[in-house]
């Protein structure tokens, strides 16, 4: 019996050292640190909920932008007609500047359900 808990302990001392050294996620990476100089990074996230991380982002004209979907969970896209923006499949950044100050509507770009057709938000040119 005696055994028996020794080695249950040298085993759990093992997974601990493991966890430490291998097991462990890597730290997350700063996205907007490797962007070219006078770029800055719009990056819009998208969920199963059928909702963007935001209901308006806010970008200045003139600016240029590296904008990056990520999908949280499930398949989407973004679109925005009146820019020119279509992010899906293969293609989930492009550079953009945004040139006209105004309002633009976003919405998911690829069918990703029954809440596809409420999947939208707002581009806030200033």
């Amino acid at each position: 019996m005696k055994w028996i808990m020794s080695f249950l302990l040298v085993i759990a001392a093992a997974v601990g050292i493991y966890m430490m050294t291998i097991g462990l996620p890597k730290p997350p990476k700063d996205e907007a640190a490797d962007l070219p100089e006078g770029v800055e990074l719009l990056k819009i996230v998208a969920s199963n909920d059928f909702v963007f991380d935001k209901e308006e982002y806010v970008v200045k004209a003139g600016q240029k932008y590296k904008m990056v979907l990520s999908n949280k969970s499930g398949i989407h896209g973004v679109g925005v007609e009146a820019l020119g923006i279509d992010l899906q499949g293969d293609t989930m950044e492009q550079e953009v500047t945004f040139d006209k100050p105004g309002r633009y509507e976003m919405h998911c770009s690829v069918m990703c359900g029954l809440g596809h057709d409420k999947m939208k938000a707002t581009i806030v040119v200033e």
